[in-house]
């Protein structure tokens, strides 16, 4: 019979310190300005960019890195000036480059070119839902249901265990730890709205207690399936993390995979309220 491994503390540790470094300065970026967090999301987009050159790519990763951070830098900043089908076009457009100047160093193009429908879609919907009025609310909303849909998978996952969930691409995730985060990020997204802003304490949100916990489900299921997908993709690489930026977590891409399919939902979630429903 195989033994059932120990859990690794010493991980969990580190997960623990670089969230609390990571978390305040994330939120701080959304908080206080949209250009600071252009400036925040514009960095994330090289390293996301470089990490996933080196795993398509890893004999010589610097022409598609070079490729993919010009397109889904050009998606961003036309996101972010209002230019939303411009950037639409760009995700196309960067991806056709991608994949014609990653000829001759990675065996599979499409790969490469993958990367830009992958990275960039996120990218213009979580600096659009930004420029949104209460975008900063918005913006705090997606954080804390992605983070806490993730932290409670994790937590409940190890602390109940039970039947596989995908075990073919991700062997440590449960069914315990799905619903799990299912229901912390739920409770989040229904937390966020209703907390005070100073120093006059109108709510963070005007969004009624049902829309909240519609989008909070539905972005803590896209926080999961997001987290499923890069493991499959990782599988597909031949690789167990995305790099090793930040201990106890490994690549960039390895934290915010999630968040990335998130913000996607969150972006429509926040049409559809400007439209009349949830409020």
């Amino acid at each position: 019979m195989a033994r059932t491994r120990r859990f690794d503390w010493s991980n969990l540790w580190l997960r623990i310190v670089s969230g609390a470094i990571l978390a305040p300065a994330t939120l701080a970026l959304a908080w206080f300005h949209p250009g600071l967090f252009l400036i925040g999301v514009a960095v994330a987009v090289s390293v996301l960019s470089l990490e996933w050159a080196v795993m398509v790519a890893p004999a010589a990763p610097a022409r598609v890195a070079i490729a993919m951070t010009a397109s889904i830098l050009a998606v961003t900043f036309l996101g972010y000036g209002g230019f939303v089908r411009s950037a639409i076009a760009m995700i196309v457009f960067g991806a056709l480059v991608t994949a014609i100047v990653s000829r001759g160093v990675t065996e599979r193009r499409a790969d490469a070119a993958y990367g830009i429908f992958y990275i960039a879609p996120a990218c213009l919907a979580i600096v659009w839902l930004r420029n949104t009025p209460q975008g900063d609310g918005w913006t705090v909303m997606l954080f804390a249901t992605t983070w806490a849909a993730d932290i409670c998978a994790f937590g409940v996952g190890n602390a109940f265990k039970g039947p596989k969930l995908w075990p073919r691409f991700s062997p440590n995730k449960t069914w315990s730890g799905f619903f799990g985060g299912l229901l912390g990020g739920a409770a989040a997204a229904v937390a966020v709205p209703g907390l005070p802003v100073l120093p006059h304490g109108q709510p963070l949100l005007h969004l009624s207690l049902v829309g909240a916990a519609i989008i909070g489900i539905a972005a803590s299921l896209a926080t999961m399936m997001g987290d499923l997908w890069e493991s499959m993709l990782k599988r597909r690489c031949g690789v167990k993390d995305s790099g090793d930026l930040i201990p106890g977590h490994g690549g960039l891409l390895d934290r915010v995979d999630g968040l990335m399919f998130a913000a996607v939902v969150f972006a429509a979630a926040r049409l559809i309220v400007h439209y009349g429903w949830a409020h």
